[in-house]
């Protein structure tokens, strides 16, 4: 049947899913399966919150996984892929995920050695609970669809529960990567969740799902009006976040938040891997932060502070 929120696929029977490329083909998925070979953490988180986790043989990234007692082999990733090991997992399928509408060209690789891979398109659904239902594919193909099911609503009736009517107040969001200042579209992912908490993105193009690139004098007019900045970059104190750009002490934002409470040592961060399954829990964060009722008990977000905080 057709999904509540997300596109990009629908469940056959209680085993069976179709998946939706980009280009436009599908592809029928049957399980209940034994083993995956996944391309993204974020396929982990999915199959870890129903318990599944252990059907993933093979991980791209191993060491950015944040789930306890995985013990997946790491695969290489892109160019890199080690052939040779996905092979020896005997993969029912290999997970991964595409890049525009062109395939990965590893992907036909894999088709001649005898691997099936699949592209997933679950970081471009835009809405929150569009990703967050991309359970019940991980349900369905690991014989715990049931499972998957209760978990969505009971994740879909909380995030629906926390959502403010109205904005009211700003956020500036990211510091520049390779010097591009990414500002995510109105109707991405992250503005979303923003919105859903009572916040406007400035620069933030209505309608627009891709971002937008503006300069570090746009940014710093964008900070003005801004009371909240988050997710900035890797920075952990506001003395990093100083020394990426002069210019930011001048920004003026009085609290700064970033998404790197559960980051990990090997550079893995649960944002990203639990994250899309509960983002309930994302949303709760971003309420508390706006309502300035934030403590020390969030979920996924932590204050940017000045050093006396990271001794």
């Amino acid at each position: 049947g057709g999904m509540e929120y997300a596109r990009r696929f629908s469940i056959l029977d209680s085993t069976s899913v179709v998946v939706y490329s980009p280009s436009g083909g599908s592809d029928t998925l049957r399980g209940p399966v034994e083993s995956l070979v996944c391309m993204s953490t974020s396929y982990v988180g999915f199959l870890d919150a129903i318990g599944a986790a252990g059907v993933v043989k093979g991980l791209s990234g191993v060491k950015f996984s944040a789930v306890e007692g995985l013990e997946a082999r790491e695969v290489g990733y892109d160019a890199a892929l080690d052939y040779e090991a996905v092979l020896s997992l005997r993969p029912d399928y290999v997970l991964t995920y595409a890049v525009g509408d062109v395939e990965p060209a590893y992907m036909w690789k894999l088709r001649e050695i005898g691997v099936h891979p699949v592209v997933l398109s679950e970081h471009l659904e835009s809405h929150p609970l569009a990703r967050a239902e991309y359970v019940k594919l991980f349900g369905a193909l690991t014989g715990r669809l049931r499972e998957a099911d209760s978990l969505f609503s009971a994740v879909r009736d909380r995030y629906l529960s926390l959502v403010r009517p109205a904005p009211f107040c700003k956020v500036l969001i990211n510091i520049p990567y390779a010097d591009a200042w990414y500002i995510p579209g109105g109707g991405s992912y992250m503005t979303r969740l923003i919105a859903d908490a009572g916040g406007t993105v400035p620069g933030a193009v209505p309608g627009k799902e891709t971002s937008s690139i503006i300069s570090i004098e746009k940014a710093f007019s964008y900070a003005q009006e801004a009371d909240f900045w988050l997710n900035p970059g890797w920075c952990r104190s506001l003395s990093q976040l100083y020394g990426v750009h002069p210019l930011f002490k001048d920004f003026g934002i009085a609290e700064v938040w970033n998404n790197t409470l559960q980051a990990t040592p090997g550079g893995g961060n649960a944002f990203w891997e639990s994250g899309p399954v509960r983002p309930d829990l994302v949303l709760e964060d971003l309420v508390r932060i706006f309502s300035r009722t934030a403590d020390d008990t969030l979920n996924y977000y932590l204050r940017v502070g000045g050093d006396e905080d990271y001794h």
